[in-house]
């Protein structure tokens, strides 16, 4: 079985992108490796952030919660007054869609990583 063990995300801050994603989802304060703020996960899956100069591509990442976690991350993208949309392409702003009878929202980091909450995988409905 291949599993996914971690995954370097480009930041301009490390230490600002890491905690965003931590305290939005609602983890772990993040913790420094070497180079990297780490951000665990489930399933041993951490997000490493480095910090990088200059321009670099927007990365998207996705995260599975529980109904609970979504009430509880949404609550927190609102509070915040961060953006989100129902959509990858943000062409539809201020909803959440309803794909394969789940609940999913987008929304930015403060370096533009697109970043995702599901309640159901796509294609599972």
């Amino acid at each position: 079985m291949v599993e996914l063990n971690h995954t370097i995300v480009k930041a301009r801050d490390r230490v600002v992108a890491a905690r965003f994603v931590a305290e939005i989802l609602g983890l772990a304060e993040p913790v420094p490796y070497g180079p990297f703020m780490t951000v665990a996960l489930a399933h041993d899956l951490t997000l490493d952030y480095v910090q990088e100069v200059g321009d670099f591509p927007a990365q998207h990442l996705a995260f599975k919660v529980t109904e609970a976690e979504f009430d509880e991350i949404f609550g927190r993208i609102k509070d915040r007054g961060v953006a989100y949309w129902a959509d990858p392409f943000h062409a539809r702003p201020g909803e959440i869609n309803r794909n394969d009878g789940g609940r999913g929202v987008y929304f930015e980091d403060p370096d533009g990583h697109n970043l995702e909450i599901i309640t159901r995988s796509y294609g599972s409905g």
